[in-house]
């Protein structure tokens, strides 16, 4: 039983009583006193001279005073010895809790050893009051602010829901926000923490508020903080891009500091003892619309226990006018996807295929998609915008791929045909028929062997034997290939590239590679002696 100090007034009612003839356990049940209390300041007011069945008279301020001193000796300081004994230890026992770490336990046993003999519940009473041994840090309240400024915002636990889809118990978390200067809250639940889940609970809190603060106090959650960091916390891209769409300020809270939102941190347990427990829902949108309900209601209209106002109407008449309008659009949810370069000019997002220019092949960029556009950036430079293509579709930007290669990667039949028409009349019909077909792309191959035996044999060979080709009403790349190569071997040459013909990098001439054999002069090549140089053979000098 914790220590309780019997009054000046209680005293007199015990005295009285006693002096009446009641006793001590009559005493006790009238006075609410401890009876063996009751017993020690009646044998302390005997012995100062209160006599039995007397005149109440006798209960003087005097008499009472003197009872307390011999039940209650004196105490200078409001403690008792083992206190004082202590006040000598005090610069001990403090260095053992701050710097040694060491517990009461292990302290009491410590100045036992010392000779220093005190109870147990004195040394934690002084640990405490003079020690600072499990004392929070002391705080200030901080000031409300203007209307409509700040709004905090926290997940808290609500407890387990049927899921009608898929008959499983799932747990529900409410996302809770709450106007710092009304109190006004509103709760959104989910069943899963996560950017886009937190987005939604946002737009639902600006509905109902029918307006935007100017700065949400989040707690410190994933959905929309990356990295903590006291003084520059970094933010979730997609939250950030949020933020700045409607307008409003992040002052996210530091990490396990819940007084940097007191007020949302008090109105969680509000929530889940209000409206959750004990109420039965039929599914997250029936709880959803009683939660609506129940902000507006319950919450909003009852008066809250720190400004003494009903929350609901401090809103409406002082926080409401002073909100930015509220979106009137659904937010277009993008996602940030940070995909690589492929070798064929094309980045995948969301299971679609998009052109990058090809100087950022094997390179990463960061990627803005939403439901109309892809944004592609490149240490933060916008390099290439497409409309939103359906999965397994494909954007693809002529100019992103290399020149040479656009025109097959592209299936461009006419520019095909443009520059077979170049190299000759005939050729450009050669190529025409080529491509006459229902599926003119799979005969681009040949027209590129074609093309390659203008740059082989020159644009007006190729030319003469396509006309002949065409005349005999024959359309076939190798009929045309062996025309040109018999005709270059009936006129004694050797099929080579039109053009200068350039030399090996690396090409020397056929002498460097000759080799000479000094003479031996009739000795052998044992005896190390020179063979004698043949007639008309002049010994190359051997350098050393």
């Amino acid at each position: 039983m914790a220590y309780r100090e019997v009054s000046v007034f209680e005293i007199r009612e015990v005295l009285r009583l006693w002096g009446r003839g009641e006793g001590f356990r009559a005493v006790s049940r009238l006075s609410g006193v401890d009876r063996k209390t009751v017993r020690r300041y009646v044998e302390a007011a005997v012995a100062a001279g209160l006599v039995r069945n007397g005149d109440e008279g006798q209960l003087t301020d005097l008499l009472v005073g003197e009872v307390v001193l011999r039940v209650r000796p004196a105490r200078p300081a409001g403690h008792g010895a083992p206190w004082e004994t202590l006040g000598s230890e005090k610069e001990t026992i403090k260095a053992w809790i701050d710097k040694d770490k060491l517990n009461l336990v292990k302290i009491h046993d410590l100045l036992s050893r010392k000779g220093v003999e005190v109870p147990y519940r004195t040394l934690h009473r002084f640990a405490v009051a003079e020690c600072g041994f499990g004392r929070r840090q002391p705080t200030v309240r901080v000031a409300d602010g203007e209307p409509g400024s700040e709004l905090q915002v926290d997940f808290g636990k609500m407890g387990f829901l049927v899921d009608p889809e898929s008959g499983k118990r799932r747990l529900v978390y409410a996302l809770i926000f709450t106007a710092c200067y009304s109190r006004h809250c509103f709760v959104w639940l989910t069943y899963r923490q996560t950017t886009e889940a937190v987005i939604a609970g946002f737009e639902a809190a600006w509905r109902f508020f029918n307006g935007v603060f100017a700065v949400c106090i989040p707690d410190n959650m994933k959905p929309i903080v990356d990295q903590a960091n006291p003084l520059e916390p970094r933010l979730n891209d997609a939250f950030l891009d949020y933020a700045q769409a409607r307008g409003f300020g992040i002052d996210a809270a530091r990490v396990r500091k819940p007084t940097d939102k007191p007020k949302v941190e008090r109105t969680v347990p509000f929530v889940r003892g209000s409206f959750w427990k004990g109420e039965t829902f039929v599914d997250l949108v029936d709880a959803q619309r009683r939660a609506e309900e129940w902000c507006r209601v319950r919450a909003g209209q009852r008066i809250h226990g720190t400004t003494q106002r009903r929350p609901a109407e401090v809103f409406a008449d002082e926080e409401a006018p002073r909100l930015a309008p509220a979106p009137v659009d659904d937010y277009d949810l993008p996602t940030y996807p940070k995909p690589k370069v492929h070798r064929d000019h094309h980045i995948e997002v969301d299971k679609a295929l998009y052109s990058v220019p090809g100087s950022l092949i094997g390179q990463r960029v960061s990627v803005r998609a939403d439901s109309k556009l892809v944004k592609i950036f490149h240490r933060g430079q916008l390099v290439k915008t497409h409309l939103r293509a359906e999965p397994g579709g494909r954007r693809t930007d002529p100019d992103d791929l290399p020149s040479e290669k656009t025109v097959y990667a592209m299936r461009d039949i006419d520019t095909l045909k443009r520059r077979a028409a170049a190299c000759g009349e005939a050729v450009g019909t050669y190529a025409t028929a080529l491509l006459d077909i229902p599926l003119p792309w799979t005969k681009m191959r040949q027209v590129y062997a074609l093309l390659g035996l203008a740059r082989r044999y020159g644009d007006d060979r190729l030319n003469d034997a396509c006309a002949r080709a065409l005349d005999a009403e024959t359309v076939n790349v190798g009929l045309v290939r062996r025309m040109l190569e018999r005709a270059a071997e009936a006129a004694g040459e050797t099929a080579a590239p039109a053009g200068k013909v350039l030399s090996g990098r690396f090409a020397r001439d056929d002498a460097d590679f000759a080799v000479t054999r000094l003479p031996t002069n009739g000795r052998t090549a044992g005896d190390g002696a020179a063979e004698a140089p043949l007639p008309g053979f002049e010994p190359a000098e051997v350098s050393k």
